[in-house]
């Protein structure tokens, strides 16, 4: 009677953890259509958006992306939301980045988007 191996699901999963530290991540930003009016947010007053971290920008994945920096967002809390790597929806679109502006009492988040 041949013996059965039981070991194999140990080398199989083994295996996949090894293989997947060569999957990469990939992050999409997703711009307003050209001519909408950019998302706002308003933030409650006396609620000072903190100095952004500094980012680390990795190698670009084409010639072709372009950085969007990370920005905070408002959840009831400063939550930041990283930047990456995107490519323009046309050749020699410029992205030009979101900000917190001060409107009456209130800080406003005005929304990034394409020229």
């Amino acid at each position: 009677m041949k013996k059965l191996n039981l070991n194999w699901p140990i080398f199989a999963v083994a295996g996949m953890l090894t293989l997947s530290g060569c999957v990469t991540k990939k992050y999409y930003v997703q711009a307003p259509p050209p001519g909408s009016p950019p998302p706002v947010v308003q933030v409650p007053e006396g609620q000072t958006p903190p100095p952004p971290p500094k980012e680390v920008v990795v190698v670009a994945p084409g010639p072709d992306y372009v950085w969007t920096p990370g920005y905070y967002t408002w959840n009831g809390g400063w939550v930041w939301v990283g930047g990456g790597w995107v490519r323009p929806p046309r050749p020699h679109a410029i992205w030009v980045s979101g900000r917190w502006a001060y409107r009456g009492h209130h800080h406003v988040w005005v929304g990034g988007y394409w020229r």
